[in-house]
């Protein structure tokens, strides 16, 4: 049996199909502060803020795709930034799923729907708030 290779560095990329991509570039760009890295053509652009890349790609009409996509996740550095960012999004009209609670681990968060219906999730996770913050 072949030895496992090296520990990857992390998920730091997303792709996401969206129905109305000017309204997800909004959403990641806008309201939480992701800036556009690239944009090949008028159906895709990608987005950074720094040590990520969420690629958004404009959903073909007839797409019938076996892809599901449980949520997506923002590390935060405090648990009162949580808070903050539940109070910001909510201000601007984002769907929001839960409210912001603490978890039996220390961690904090709260669970919002981009515009095109994707699960996101805003966290402050203990451990990886450290490495990232």
């Amino acid at each position: 049996m072949r030895k496992r290779p090296a520990p990857t560095a992390g998920m730091h990329h997303v792709a996401l199909f969206v129905a109305d991509l000017a309204a997800a570039e909004h959403f990641y760009v806008d309201l939480l502060g992701m800036a556009v890295e690239w944009r090949p053509d008028a159906r895709n652009v990608y987005l950074s803020s720094g040590s990520d890349n969420v690629a958004l790609h404009a959903l073909v009409a007839d797409y019938s795709g076996p892809q599901h996509l449980d949520h997506i996740g923002f590390i935060l550095n405090s648990p009162e930034h949580v808070d903050d960012w539940f109070v910001f999004l909510q201000a601007h009209g984002v769907v929001m799923k839960t409210n912001p609670r603490t978890h039996r681990d220390g961690a904090r968060s709260f669970y919002c729907l981009d515009p095109a219906g994707n699960t996101v999730q805003m966290i402050y996770h203990p451990p990886l708030a450290k490495i990232v913050g």
